[in-house]
């Protein structure tokens, strides 16, 4: 919130707002804003630039309440509104402003320099990823800690991906695949009787549940490290 709206939503003189700010600054009312330069066009379409003082944070705006209170009681209201307005504009994102150049350049380069960041990610992943698909196509199912060995994963932080994933979950002392997971054939249901008598189930990855789970990895530590 600057000095230059303030005047605008009260009707009244930017230079008159101003002298009032520093006025209740001076008598330790609000704290004093720091003053910067806003560019802006007038109706001809020719840039002009404006000092104005900036109001920011919790104390900016009460502070700057306080300003209209002292103005404009009347416009006290239209004040909070148009914070409320600034508040949920701070949380999209900003386009940058294409009519000035060096902003538009500056916006191309960032583009440039993210797609460059991008294709060089999926460079480096290729040659896993092909690995990861001659090894399917040469092998049949896999247990977790041959998958671990496969993505060069540590098996607790594996396990905990698989977790905070909705893959897998703990019932009873063992280690369940969510059902959506097995209707689309990622993993297989093994279950038996081992040698000592006793029975086991096994939840194991098909080649389809490899490249699957090697993709989601990876996403997932792009986004840790980012």
């Amino acid at each position: 919130m600057t000095s230059l709206e303030i005047s605008e939503l009260t009707g009244s003189r930017h230079d008159s707002v101003k002298r009032s700010i520093e006025r209740l600054a001076d008598m330790g009312i609000i704290v004093r804003p720091p003053m910067v330069v806003e560019r802006s066009y007038d109706n001809l379409g020719r840039r002009r630039l404006t000092d104005v003082l900036v109001f920011s944070g919790e104390k900016g705006k009460r502070d700057s309440i306080v300003v209209v209170a002292r103005l404009s009681p009347q416009f006290t209201a239209r004040l909070v509104d148009r914070w409320a307005e600034l508040e949920k504009e701070s949380k999209k994102p900003k386009l940058p402003d294409f009519t000035d150049p060096a902003e538009a350049a500056r916006a191309w380069a960032d583009q440039v320099e993210a797609n460059q960041i991008a294709y060089q990610k999926l460079e480096e992943l290729k040659p896993k990823a092909e690995f990861v698909e001659r090894y399917v196509q040469g092998h049949g199912l896999m247990t977790f800690r041959e998958v671990c060995k496969l993505l060069g994963a540590r098996e607790a932080d594996f396990r905990a991906f698989l977790v905070s994933e909705k893959i897998m979950y703990r019932l009873n002392g063992n280690w369940v695949v969510y059902e959506p997971h097995l209707a689309t054939k990622r993993f297989e249901h093994k279950t038996g009787i081992a040698p000592n008598g006793k029975t086991f189930s096994n939840f194991l990855f098909t080649p389809k549940g490899v490249s699957w789970i090697t993709e989601k990895w990876h996403e997932f530590n792009d986004i840790q490290e980012a």
